[in-house]
């Protein structure tokens, strides 16, 4: 067997979420029937570095798959994306990088690193060209508050707050090594990087921090509620088309 690490984006509007369901269209079910073409192998060996929900963006999500037969990385890379463009329109999946490697890497385990961006356009006419690419905010946020804010997240927490109801994940406890937010003119960027997330913590951080940005909230009332370790305690959850995958660090 050859294992090769495939780096790829997506837009996450017409699916429902990187993981294959038994209804509708989802990243890995597209991607594993354009590998089904070129091969003629099906790929149960699919593993992915963090799986992202119905909606969710990716800029660099990473994967790993084993194959029978051995390919030159550009070659897998080059018919892969082509046979992906057989699902048009409803395919939004390109490969940006195919690399063979050894057996002992694995996309979800040996990650380090996991870097996600949520953007909000906060202006007061909605976005045209970016609809479904960002969350619109129509009324001013205080992005420095939201800041001091976010500083309270920074470092090793139990997030249980943040946290959603169907989370699988043995621990609540994570650490955040960055939590940035950076406004040019109406855009807001929300950095976020982490080793791992739990489920939707990224989008239940996003959340509270907008009640703080809409003046709702104090910061002090974000640490009240990370120290509560309750999810009723927390703001709302942030729609997922703002949230992109950026990067997965090895």
């Amino acid at each position: 067997m050859h294992r090769y690490k495939i780096t790829l984006e997506y837009d996450g509007t017409p699916f429902v979420g990187w993981q294959r369901q038994k209804e509708g269209l989802s990243v890995q079910g597209l991607l594993e029937a354009a590998i089904l073409r070129l091969t003629g192998t099906s790929v149960p060996s699919l593993q992915v570095a963090g799986r992202t929900d119905a909606g969710v963006h990716a800029l660099g999500q990473v994967c790993h798959i084993d194959l029978p037969t051995h390919y030159p990385p550009f070659v897998l890379c080059s018919a892969v994306n082509a046979h992906l463009r057989h699902f048009l329109p409803y395919c939004a999946i390109s490969l940006l990088k195919v690399e063979e490697v050894s057996k002992d890497f694995h996309a979800r385990f040996s990650a380090q690193k996991r870097s996600y961006l949520y953007r909000i356009f906060n202006h007061r006419s909605p976005p045209a060209l970016e609809r479904n690419r960002v969350h619109h905010v129509p009324v001013p946020l205080d992005e420095k508050n939201m800041q001091t804010a976010a500083n309270f997240l920074i470092g090793t927490h139990d997030f249980s707050t943040f946290r959603a109801r169907n989370c699988q994940a043995r621990s609540p406890l994570k650490t955040l090594e960055r939590f940035e937010i950076q406004r040019k003119d109406d855009a807001l960027c929300i950095w976020v990087e982490s080793k791992s997330f739990l489920h939707h913590q990224v989008r239940n951080m996003v959340g509270t921090l907008l009640l703080v940005g809409l003046e709702k909230w104090t910061p002090l009332d974000v640490q009240k509620a990370l120290e509560a370790k309750d999810r009723t305690k927390g703001g709302p959850t942030a729609p997922p088309y703002g949230l992109y995958l950026t990067k997965v660090t090895y």
